[in-house]
């Protein structure tokens, strides 16, 4: 009955878990004759510890190992090789993920709007995405959930779940230090302790920092660009009160002190046209961090995250069937980021912007297992707020300049009762059945104004003139729902196994703090909640005498009132030029998202291995009204390519008397649109990246050495960008839906180039 879990020799990890990204490889004998199967993959995408080939959803599983291996530095790698999965930086970030899984997820960090993918560390629920781009170590590993997530989890989630697993603490003492360096000036560390205090009780650490000189250059201020200056650490520890009884305790720390990113300008500056397009798309000459321009001097130009949260999770054993949970946590984040939507010297279009959050959840769980019966039932709580504040800077529209400050509070109050029951009908068929009720309030206090002068009252500007208040109101509302789960899963036979599932994803409306509710009385009525009915077939095969796995999904969803945040200029004295910036959240009427999902690997001789994985997806708008007409046929579903394929080739071999492997993979992913209004300046064609690595582990296991290269044929790959102009004209492909300040103001956000990373990483 106890609760501790097994450790695996850091050898035996990385012979496992370098060939693949759904299971991995060990070398077997028996007595007979020596054979290569695929070794068991556990996960808990159901709650309870389960072989990942018998679990009957769409998920995907990575070790820490594997990430390790395979240089990954952040979550957003994973999306090159997990099917119909995009993370990316949030425009103008380092740390703020941007996500979405089978076209569900929003492109906008809004405050009080909850993203449709949830992020869970250690199955506590993040509600924002600021800080939430973790950067990849002491993590035992992550899970990615496909489909509408809610029977089983604390938080319900639409388009699915990304769940970071933190490595549990060693019974021995355990030390580890790990260094990567490499071009750009690349100097990461990572220092790892642990050890046991007593035979019940263990603690441990991890002091990491992440830096790195910047792929480009602001060759305005001589700064950097892209650069990264993030230091965090965690503690936890973990307390076998019986055989029966665990109580595990963890505190994180964050602090990026990155400069802030601008984007690149494709066009000119109309006001000094000799500021024409930079050679290099990581460089800008964006300048609203200077002070002297005095657009962003009340946050002192500053460009920082600062996040942090503690959790306390208890599990016991009450008996060999029942399990009890709870899981305890408080998060808290800051940001004070400068956001140069011109990314030129001229103060045309700035902002200083503060997020301040922060959340307390609780959750308790009753889980249930017999030989034919398990079980979750569980009661979930979130307790959070969000705040923005943020002056839109025009500082060349009029003599002295126009800003236009919004100020918004959204509290979250929601509660949730949810249960999953599974029953296992024969040795081979097996039933499930879910349901969730949920209960969100939301409370909105929203204030905007427009004033002559550079800044806000709020940013320190008491000589700003105040000319009118566009909105001032406060709100509250509260949505409720039921959501079902069906699952029927059937073992073929011991190698392969079948699924159908249909699973309902819903998100709670709420306010918009842009909206200007004197223009638009609306504004205060909110945004109404989204649903997404997906029904899934699939199925889970173990093949070519165990040394070979593949894994399909097939899926047809049905996404209702899809909330799409967006932001545009308006013109608030009817001269033809827009003076002010509002905030829109649209409930787009219905869209249709379809597609297949493959994922596998092949052990193809004693040391080669093949990894593949790929989607072919079809999204659409099947309605999106706008004063009454349906322009479903000029939308597009955003951040969601039609194709993706990977392949990934690994080679292991003894050299030098240890353990080295090789590994080769291709990322290809199709037509990109950035928004849901095509945008040929900012929308990604279809591109390829090509990775290497290779690791070599000594022999008595202690030290690992790594060269990892990282888009090698160096492409130009755009994740994100800001559309306020005019592009070559008027009504052409590349127009913005709105335009603000004087300077076509339109910038894109790239993805890193090649880079080359050197590893040394040494465990006692």
């Amino acid at each position: 009955m106890m609760l501790r879990h097994s450790q695996k020799t850091p050898m035996a990890i990385a012979v496992a878990l370098s060939l693949t990204p759904l299971a991995g490889t060990t070398l077997a004998q028996d007595n007979k004759q020596q054979k290569l199967v695929l070794e068991e993959v556990t996960v808990t995408a159901q709650r309870r510890s389960q072989n990942l080939q018998e679990v009957p959803i769409a998920v995907t599983a990575l070790s820490g190992d594997e990430i390790l291996l395979r240089g990954m530095s952040d979550i957003s790698e994973l999306a090159q090789s997990v099917p119909s999965l995009t993370l990316e930086p949030s425009r103008a970030t380092n740390t703020t993920l941007t996500a979405f899984i089978r076209g569900v997820g929003q492109q906008d960090p809004l405050a009080g709007f909850e993203q449709g993918v949830a992020l869970y560390i250690d199955d506590v629920y993040m509600a924002r995405p600021q800080g939430a781009l973790l950067d990849l170590y002491d993590v035992e590993r992550v899970e990615v959930l496909r489909g509408p997530q809610g029977t089983l989890y604390g938080r319900n989630a639409v388009g699915g779940a990304i769940k970071y697993v933190t490595r549990r603490l060693s019974d021995e003492v355990d030390i580890r230090l790990r260094g990567s360096f490499g071009n750009y000036n690349q100097q990461d560390i990572v220092a790892t302790v642990s050890a046991p205090l007593a035979d019940n009780f263990r603690v441990g650490g991890t002091l990491a920092s992440f830096q790195r000189d910047g792929y480009g250059d602001n060759v305005f201020t001589g700064g950097e660009q892209y650069d990264k200056d993030i230091v965090g650490y965690r503690i936890s520890a973990e307390w076998d009160v019986t055989d029966s009884l665990l109580v595990r305790v963890a505190y994180d720390e964050t602090d990026d002190q990155s400069s802030a990113v601008a984007g690149y300008r494709p066009f000119a500056s109309v006001t000094i046209p000799e500021y024409g397009p930079i050679g290099d798309v990581w460089d800008t000459r964006a300048g609203a961090s200077e002070q002297a321009l005095g657009t962003t001097t009340g946050i002192n130009g500053n460009n920082q995250v600062e996040a942090s949260g503690y959790s306390v999770t208890i599990d016991w054993m009450v008996n060999d069937a029942i399990t009890l949970r709870s899981i305890t946590a408080d998060r808290e984040d800051y940001t004070e980021s400068v956001i140069d939507f011109d990314s030129l010297p001229q103060p045309d279009f700035d902002a200083p912007v503060v997020y301040d959050n922060e959340q307390f959840s609780q959750e308790f769980q009753i889980l249930w297992n017999t030989d034919r019966w398990n079980a979750v039932a569980g009661f979930y709580y979130l307790d959070a707020k969000a705040s923005n504040d943020f002056d839109v800077v025009l500082g060349q529209l009029v003599p002295g300049g126009l800003t236009a400050y919004t100020g918004g509070v959204v509290d979250t109050e929601a509660w949730s009762v949810f249960g999953d029951v599974t029953y296992d009908v024969t040795d081979k068929l097996s039933v499930a059945v879910g349901l969730r009720y949920t209960e969100d309030e939301r409370r909105a206090d929203i204030f905007r104004a427009n004033y002559l002068g550079l800044q806000s009252p709020f940013f320190g500007n008491d000589a700003a003139i105040n000319i009118a208040v566009t909105s001032d109101y406060e709100a509250d509302k509260t949505y409720t729902d039921v959501s079902p789960r069906l699952n029927v899963a059937y073992a073929m036979s011991d190698d392969l196994n079948l699924y159908a599932t249909y699973s309902q994803g819903w998100k709670a409306g709420s306010f918009d703090p842009r909206g200007a509710n004197f223009a638009t009385p609306a504004v205060e009525e909110g945004y109404e909640p989204e649903q997404l009915d997906s029904y899934e077939m699939g199925f889970k095969a173990t093949w070519l005498d165990g040394r070979a796995v593949t894994n399909v999904a097939l899926f047809y969803s049905e996404y209702s009132d899809m909330q799409i945040p967006g932001s545009v200029g308006v013109d608030t004295d009817g001269d033809g030029v827009n003076d002010d910036f509002v905030g829109t959240v649209t409930n787009a009427g219905e869209a249709t998202i379809s597609g297949i999902e493959i994922e596998g690997n092949i052990r193809i001789a004693e040391h080669l291995g093949l990894v593949f994985a790929a989607n072919f997806l079809d999204a659409s708008f099947d309605e999106y009204i706008v004063n009454g007409i349906n322009i479903a046929d000029q939308r597009e579903v955003q951040n969601t390519p039609e194709n993706m394929v990977f392949a990934g080739i690994n080679f292991d071999t003894t050299l030098l008397g240890g353990f080295t492997l090789f590994n080769v993979n291709y990322s290809y992913k199709s037509d990109i649109s950035q928004f849901e209004i095509a945008n040929s300046i900012l929308d990604q064609d279809s591109y390829g990246v090509l990775n290497a690595s290779a690791v070599w582990t000594s022999p008595d296991e202690n030290w690992r050495f790594g060269l990892h290269g990282k888009n090698l044929t160096d492409e130009e790959i755009k994740v994100s960008g800001y559309c306020f102009g005019l592009g070559d004209g008027p009504g052409t492909p590349s127009a913005c839906p709105s335009a603000l300040g004087l300077e076509n103001n339109i910038s894109v956000f790239y993805a890193p180039p090649m880079t080359v990373t050197g590893t040394i990483e040494y465990r006692l």
